[in-house]
């Protein structure tokens, strides 16, 4: 089975060890370009990005995939499944069209619960008791594709997002090794449609969101330090 990879940041990088690990061919793998980091923003890989040179794989980092010519580079391979994780940039319908069993995207969240880009993070704000990895049938809309697999993952009293993020990407990686390896053996997979109710929408982190109100419940605060340890710190 050839399994394209497409993801960016530590979390991806999990997946995509486990993906090696497990002794799949990975033609391809895409992330996102270089960024500006530290004092001298100098130009850094992704997490993703290290381990694919680090493992001898193809890395193709367009900056977008809304043209065709962005997209031809990648067309021009052939890959039996995309795997995602935490890309970061949507993948149009000539993408998910792409691949013969399509994209199976990991997301961390029992979904329908958080939709979005930061699932971790609203899950211990909210004060969840337990959230979960999902692998999913990519479609066009936002995290609501037919569901192929769920693990479910307690939150712990003193979890931060930094260790709920190991513990979900490891649980997703295995759940998604298992999924790909129950295709590529022939075996049916019936994927599950998502709920119509009860999810919520996971967004982006502002920054502003980490400035701590005293006058909040001290349940409050401490969810509030948790989720954003370790960025953006709360304050």
């Amino acid at each position: 089975m050839n399994v394209g990879f497409a993801g960016t940041p530590a979390f991806a990088a999990a997946v995509l060890a486990a993906l090696f690990d497990a002794g799949f061919a990975i033609p391809l793998v895409v992330t996102q370009p270089d960024r500006p980091k530290g004092r001298g923003l100098k130009l850094a890989p992704s997490p993703v990005k290290r381990l694919a040179m680090d493992r001898g794989l193809a890395v193709f980092q367009p900056a977008t995939l809304a043209s065709e010519a962005a997209r031809a580079p990648l067309l021009a391979g052939e890959i039996d499944v995309l795997a995602v994780a935490a890309y970061g940039l949507i993948l149009p319908p000539a993408i998910l069209a792409w691949p013969r069993w399509g994209c199976l995207n990991v997301h961390a969240s029992l979904l329908p619960r958080w939709r979005g880009a930061a699932p971790i993070q609203r899950a211990l704000l909210a004060g969840d008791a337990e959230t979960g990895a999902t692998i999913m049938q990519m479609d066009a809309g936002l995290d609501t594709g037919a569901i192929l697999d769920a693990v479910r993952v307690p939150i712990g009293p003193r979890d931060t997002a930094a260790t709920l993020e190991h513990k979900l990407a490891a649980s997703g990686a295995r759940a998604l090794v298992a999924v790909l390896g129950r295709l590529a053996a022939g075996e049916p997979i019936r994927p599950i449609p998502q709920s119509t109710g009860g999810g919520m929408y996971a967004a982006k982190v502002d920054n502003a969101e980490a400035l701590i109100d005293w006058s909040a419940s001290a349940a409050a605060i401490d969810r509030q330090v948790r989720a954003f340890d370790p960025a953006p710190g709360a304050y």
